[in-house]
């Protein structure tokens, strides 16, 4: 995808990665950028710093999400990319992590990636063009050893992304999944649930690595390129990976 001249919507907009993606599509020649997020005041001053539109929006509510893709069809036209990338931590393994944090990751994470293709694909399908990036976590292709909630959703929000793809590559609709580990955010692990990161990488450089993606079209956005080393790795003996992962845990217990 060539960003020139086009329209984009990000949630979780406000700050962090969302609003580092804004700034690199702006500087990239979009049109059109609206940040979408949670917090009043925390979207409205993104946006006027970065001169584009915010909408207030909560992604776990469906009809939200589609007043923010009917606005934006109203007040800029066509949607070429949606970026549904609101997201938190959410702490826990089974037996100590509780239901309704099980029940507010899996809204956030799964959920709202599913309002979002809703909403929005309709009017990709019709013009036979649309680009969804979706935000999940390298977390999702491996594990956070430290978070079973988060990882779970994750992985579940980046088997979507691979779900949509498969139907509707053939409608001219692409599909990316953004899988960091840690970024400087608010958010920011320091440490990949019980094991290391490769390097704690600040928003912009994530972006740069979106927008190259983006433009190849390809489906794993991996701002840490050593994930994609650890998921063939996975993928060719699962067995000595989930040792391999359990020795982890181990080492960490014992402190």
């Amino acid at each position: 995808m060539d960003l020139n001249g086009k329209v984009a919507v990000i949630t979780g907009g406000s700050g962090g990665i969302g609003r580092a993606m804004a700034a690199a599509f702006l500087a990239n020649g979009a049109r059109a950028v609206v940040l979408a997020d949670l917090g009043e005041e925390a979207v409205m001053a993104a946006a006027a710093e970065l001169g584009c539109d915010a909408r207030v929006c909560d992604v776990t509510d469906e009809q939200q999400i589609v007043e923010l893709v009917e606005w934006t069809l109203e007040t800029h036209g066509p949607i070429d990319l949606f970026c549904s990338n609101a997201g938190a931590g959410g702490e826990g393994v089974l037996t100590d992590a509780a239901n309704d944090v099980w029940q507010t990751q899996w809204e956030l994470h799964v959920m709202s990636h599913v309002y979002a293709a809703r909403a929005v694909l309709p009017s990709m399908i019709a013009r036979g063009e649309g680009y969804l990036l979706n935000t999940a976590s390298a977390a999702g292709l491996l594990a956070a050893l430290g978070s079973g909630p988060y990882s779970v959703t994750k992985a579940a929000a980046v088997k979507l992304a691979e779900f949509l793809a498969i139907t509707h590559g053939d409608d001219g609709i692409k599909v990316s999944v953004l899988c960091p580990q840690g970024v400087n955010t608010a958010m920011a692990p320091r440490s990949l649930g019980d094991g290391q990161t490769d390097g704690i990488i600040e928003p912009a450089d994530l972006a740069r690595t979106v927008v190259e993606t983006l433009h190849e079209e390809r489906f794993h956005v991996l701002p840490h390129p050593e994930v994609a080393e650890y998921v063939r790795r996975k993928g060719e003996d699962v067995d000595r990976w989930l040792n391999g992962m359990r020795r982890l845990r181990a080492r960490t217990l014992q402190g």
